[in-house]
Order: C-alpha cells, then structure tokens, then sequence
C-alpha cells in the first residue's frame, strides 16, 4: 500500500531561456481555433508582445499552464497580464483544456460538516492530487444530504443533482440541479414529476433514471421517471412494481440496479429490481445478487464490484452464471478509509472516499482463470490512499463522481 501526501507548498516561476523548441502543427491549430472561438481573444491578441513563459513559444507554454492544479491559480494569476487572464477565470481556463484535447479525470465529492450539516462539493484532481472547491449548489440550507443523487455524464464534464429532502421539516424535494464544468456553474433544470429522496438513479444511453424512494407523506414510492438532460424534460416509464427506497444503484449491461439495502444479520431477506429500457419492463433481483449487495457499488471491465461494510471491508464481485459474490485477492480496505463511503470509478481504478474525505485508490487487476474451460476471470486489488488535508477533518462524504477535463 502506498500513501500519497499533498504539499500546500508551491514551486517558484523560473524565467527560461532561448527555446530552440518549433511550432507544433497539433498545438497551432488548436491556439487558432481557440482564438476564434474564445470571447477575449480580442483582449489577448493586444498581449501577444508578452510571451507566456520567455523562451517559449506560446502554444507550448499553454500547455504547461493548462496543466497547473486549479489551488494555485490565485498566486499564479498574478505573474503577467496574459497569466491572469487564462487562470483568472474558470470558464476560459476549462474552455482552452477542452480546446486542446484535456481529458483528465477529476473526482468531486459530494460532502457535508459532521456537526452543522452545511453542504458542500470539494474536487480531488487525480492527475495532480490537488483539491479545490466549486461553487455552493442553489439549493435550501437546511436539507439531508444523503436523500440527494448525484449522477454524472463524465465525458460531457456534465453532473446533475437530483431530489433530496428537507431536514426541518422531512419533505422531499423535486430539485433538479446541473453543474457544467466547463462554465464551472451551476443551473437549476426542469424539476422532476415526482418530489423524491433515497431513491435510485443512473445513467444509461445519456439518459438519466429515477426510481422509488421516499415521497411527501414518507410512504415509499413505485413511480420512475427518466430525463433526456439535452431537453432537459422529464416523462414517466413503467413503475416498479414494488414500493421501496433505495440503497444504492448500479447500472449493468444497460439495466438499472436497484436495493433497497439490507440490515445485518438478515431479518428480512433484502428486496431488489432491475429495469431494462429496452423493454420498458421491470423483474425482481437474483436472490444471490439481492441478498450479497452488502455495501456500494461500481461497475468495472463489466461487472458488478461492491465494498463491503462488513467482512472485514473487503472488495467483492459478482458472477452472474453462479449468482454469487467472490472476495477479491487483495487486502481489505485501508484502515485510514472510515465508513460512510462514498464509491466511484474510472477505466480499471475504484475510489473510495472516507471519512474526512481521505481517498483510497484501489487499482483493479483481472487475469484469466486457469484451468478452466469457460473464459472466467479472477480480480486482485491493490490499494494506495490519498490522505486530504487538515481542514477536511470534519468533512464526510456523502457522493462522489467522475467528469473529465
């Protein structure tokens, strides 16, 4: 297990010498169409006297700064008129990342104070391991921040927030919020049909789904609804059959996961269903799937990972030809990452986000099983952790996501 450590401290500007460095044909096409594209390239092309960094040529030294984690932005915009202008504005910094080709992961953290319960977004970059804020959503003050879902369309740098409830007063709300990480803005969208809280979500096809959950009067829903976030308009789709908040949700091979949770030793066997948007239809859960969906999930190399909350933490996986879960090789999680959890993943990598919004990084490996005449893989994890700053100390998570940019 490794441990990455986050320095505060910032590394000074050099002035570099004479650059015998020639234009790239990649990286002057993409400044020109920048230029044309960008609201104050008029304000810009009266710098172009001053270099971005002497001795290099522009498109290079762009590229180096479109690099720079977003923390020291404030002390870099300082150094010349053109710095300030690219790093003085969120917009025009993600606007020439998005220009250029950037597709860095980023993981926001959907978190809140243990003791005031005010919430708030905080961004890990995962290239850098820097953190640094966003905007506050324009939502009430008062509302329970586990009664959100949070979902994202990662390679649209797009999030969205939908429901929750009030805490005062227990009401659910029909909020729909969408944060655009290129304009680094929040924007209040249509509201859902139905005021909802613990309900499941996902996004299949660029399409977002709603499901379940608690409504107005508290009693559980059976209503769904789906949103083309293009049109930003709500209509409904086949209800679920059963009344039940959720848990947690995974979408699978194009269906939608939905549990309601468990309660461990099992008292009552855990209820679960699956929604296929082809069909319109819903059917009850695998018993083995309901009944081992014992902690949150992420879907990696197309299959269904769950961090448990019990046995002893560690990662499982499920077979969907046995209908069972298997542990993964590996060590359990990092004892620094205490629950709640909040789960997401990207490419082969999971993360998860603990208390304090201490991150452990967990690298999943998948080999083939030997032995075996059925392709069958067996999965490894190996874990390092990203320990968050001090300020972070009374931070917990309640959702995390990963956009791109």
């Amino acid at each position: 297990m490794q441990r990455v450590r986050l320095s505060s401290q910032q590394a000074p500007v050099h002035k570099l010498g004479d650059s015998q460095l020639t234009l790239s044909p990649k990286f002057r096409l993409a400044v020109i169409k920048s230029s044309l594209l960008n609201p104050s390239a008029d304000l810009d092309s009266t710098l172009k006297g001053e270099p971005l960094i002497p001795g290099l040529p522009d498109d290079v030294s762009l590229n180096c700064l479109l690099r720079l984690p977003v923390q020291s932005h404030a002390a870099c915009k300082v150094v010349c008129k053109r710095w300030h202008l690219l790093l003085g504005s969120k917009e025009r910094f993600f606007t020439r990342r998005k220009e250029l080709g950037f597709k860095d992961p980023w993981l926001f953290v959907f978190a809140f104070h243990k003791c005031t319960g005010k919430i708030q977004w905080q961004v890990l970059d995962l290239t850098q391991f820097s953190w640094h804020p966003i905007p506050a959503m324009p939502c009430k003050d008062k509302v329970c921040p586990h009664g959100f879902r949070c979902v994202a369309i990662p390679h649209e740098g797009n999030l969205f927030v939908c429901g929750g409830m009030v805490s005062d007063v227990d009401c659910p709300l029909d909020l729909v919020l969408k944060y655009e990480m290129q304009k680094n803005r929040w924007t209040v969208m249509n509201q859902m049909i139905t005021a909802r809280s613990f309900f499941a979500s996902g996004v299949i096809n660029g399409m977002i789904y709603v499901a379940g959950g608690n409504s107005t009067d508290l009693f559980e829903l059976d209503s769904a609804e789906v949103m083309d976030p293009i049109k930003g308009s709500w209509h409904s789709i086949a209800s679920m059959g059963a009344n039940m908040a959720s848990y947690d949700a995974a979408v699978l091979n194009g269906k939608l996961l939905v549990t309601e949770g468990w309660l461990w030793p099992f008292y009552v066997s855990p209820r679960g269903q699956v929604y296929d948007p082809r069909t319109n239809n819903w059917e009850s859960m695998a018993v083995g799937l309901r009944e081992g969906w014992t902690g949150s999930s992420v879907v990696v190399y197309d299959h269904l990972f769950v961090v448990s909350e019990h046995e002893r933490m560690k990662l499982k996986v499920y077979d969907s030809d046995t209908d069972s879960w298997e542990k993964l090789e590996g060590p359990p999680l990092p004892e620094q990452i205490c629950k709640p959890f909040a789960v997401n993943a990207f490419d082969c990598r999971i993360y998860v986000v603990g208390r304090n919004l201490h991150v452990a990084v967990g690298n999943i490996s998948r080999l083939s099983q030997k032995g075996t005449c059925t392709k069958k893989w067996r999965f490894c994890v190996q874990w390092q952790v990203v320990e968050a700053p001090e300020s972070f100390s009374d931070l917990t998570p309640s959702s995390s996501q990963v956009l791109f940019a």
